[in-house]
């Protein structure tokens, strides 16, 4: 018979505490994410609440320190020369977080909105303004707007007639013929091409701008009925036997079918600009490379003494107790993330010296282990530091996961970026002649030469991840404009 008995066992396990799962969040969240949080946390704690205008206690906007000068960097030709990295550090304070532009107020909306793009005009509605200045009558101008309405953003005619004709229905009663004859008034609208239902009738209807008597106007329209195939696989020959045109004849039509627009819509529906805010700006100053972390992203906010002083030990105050230590956890998370950034942004830096100052083709190979071992800290945590961070340098803006990239060992033992690879690749496909371009096999035998023992394969793959087309259809291209 079986008896209950109690047992005491000994082991060690590891929890997430709620300040290390907030920590971890915070570190992940890109700026704009950020921000939204922390307001969302300004309008459910009371224990926290926005900076004024000004710097804080204990901030010195002006402070630098002065990082380690990292290893000489070889760089070709100019020398190699050492780079000191500065940090301008904000000076973080005990109870709030960075000095911004402005605090977050609900004038913020209005400021976010300066930044949007009001001019955009979506495809439709620029046809359908046109319509209304057009003369037509109500049954013909409701016909058209049907047709509009489904016309796809690169403005050609995704429906049938028929099924234009049933949507109309009941309140219009029309067939196929009279939504062509409507369909006609729309493709006289600008942009021209628009409403076409094949590229072939897109280019047709451009090509109907043009005075007929250009040179080589008969033979394009002909091209854009029935050649196009022929010409995109480069039966030059074939097509001119068919046309029945000289050599300068099908030149010039085909110059002109080049000049026509294959999406005429995406010339006004253009999409709406997306903005990158980076995380950390660096610059050249007259001691190396500075590293600063740019404050209109960091939150304002700080803790609200006034409610805090109130808070005594009464049993009431549970609530604004709790409250009050989210607050101090959600401070210290983010003087966390700010101080990690950091780190990890001038780290980045001191090993990516040769690519600040000389460009892609001298990436240094980099993986998240080494700036892990460089600071002190997992690799995971340097993964969420890097995912949605932004890095503004005199190159450009680039995400921090960017600078990462796996390496190919050289003949001399040492590594090169593949970031590197394809950049140098990418050059001598730009200098090669035209008429004879260089194989996948002959760019690897150049990068060979240079140390860099790459596979045929291995530049076939970067080549078509960069859009380049292989060495015989580049050669074509080059025939084909000659």
């Amino acid at each position: 018979m079986l008896k209950p008995s109690l047992q005491l066992k000994l082991g060690q396990q590891l929890t997430m505490t709620p300040q290390l799962q907030q920590a971890i969040r915070l570190l992940q969240l890109p700026a704009l994410e950020l921000q939204a949080h922390i307001r969302e946390l300004l309008e459910s704690n009371v224990m926290l609440e926005p900076v004024d205008d000004g710097p804080e206690e204990g901030f010195d906007t002006g402070a630098l320190e002065h990082a380690a000068a990292p290893e000489p960097t070889e760089a070709p030709e100019e020398g190699p020369r050492e780079s000191a990295v500065e940090v301008v550090d904000e000076g973080w304070g005990e109870h709030s977080v960075g000095p911004a532009e402005a605090p977050w107020s609900g004038d913020d909306d209005d400021r976010q909105q300066e930044f949007a793009d009001s001019t955009g005009q979506s495809l439709q509605e620029y046809l359908l303004s046109q319509l209304e200045l057009a003369r037509l009558e109500a049954r013909e101008l409701a016909i058209a707007r049907a047709i509009v309405d489904a016309i796809s953003d690169d403005g050609y005619l995704t429906e049938p007639l028929e099924e234009i004709a049933n949507t109309l229905r009941p309140e219009i009663l029309c067939d196929a013929a009279e939504v062509e004859a409507a369909l006609a008034d729309v493709q006289a609208l600008d942009p021209p091409g628009v409403g076409a239902r094949s590229v072939g009738e897109c280019i047709e209807l451009q090509l109907r701008q043009l005075d007929p008597a250009t040179p080589g106007f008969e033979a394009a329209i002909e091209i854009a009925r029935h050649h196009l195939e022929r010409i995109a696989g480069r039966e030059l020959a074939v097509v001119k036997r068919e046309l029945r045109v000289s050599d300068e004849d099908l030149a010039c039509a085909l110059a002109l079918v080049r000049s026509c627009h294959p999406r005429p819509g995406a010339t006004v529906s253009a999409g709406s600009a997306e903005y990158v805010v980076p995380d950390v700006f660096v610059r050249r100053t007259e001691h190396g490379w500075a590293v600063e972390i740019n404050s209109a992203t960091l939150p304002r906010v700080r803790l609200n003494q006034s409610y805090a002083s109130l808070i005594g030990r009464n049993a009431s105050h549970a609530t604004m107790r709790a409250q009050l230590q989210e607050a101090r956890w959600l401070l210290k998370s983010l003087e966390i993330r700010h101080e990690t950034l950091i780190k990890v942004a001038r780290s980045i830096v001191e090993r990516q010296t040769a690519f600040l100052e000389h460009g892609e083709e001298h990436m240094r190979p980099m993986i998240l282990k080494d700036i892990a071992e460089a600071i002190g800290m997992h690799e995971s945590t340097i993964s969420r530091v890097t995912s949605g961070k932004y890095m503004h340098t005199p190159r450009g803006v680039f995400e921090l996961r960017y600078f990462f990239s796996s390496h190919v060992e050289g003949a001399d033992g040492s590594g090169t970026s593949s970031t590197a690879i394809r950049a140098k690749i990418k050059k001598l496909v730009k200098d090669e002649d035209a008429e004879s371009p260089l194989s996948d096999g002959r760019i690897a035998e150049l990068l060979s030469a240079e140390g860099i023992p790459v596979a045929r394969r291995t530049v076939a793959k970067y080549r078509e991840a960069m859009g380049i087309a292989p060495s015989n259809e580049r050669r074509r291209a080059s025939l084909g404009q000659m």
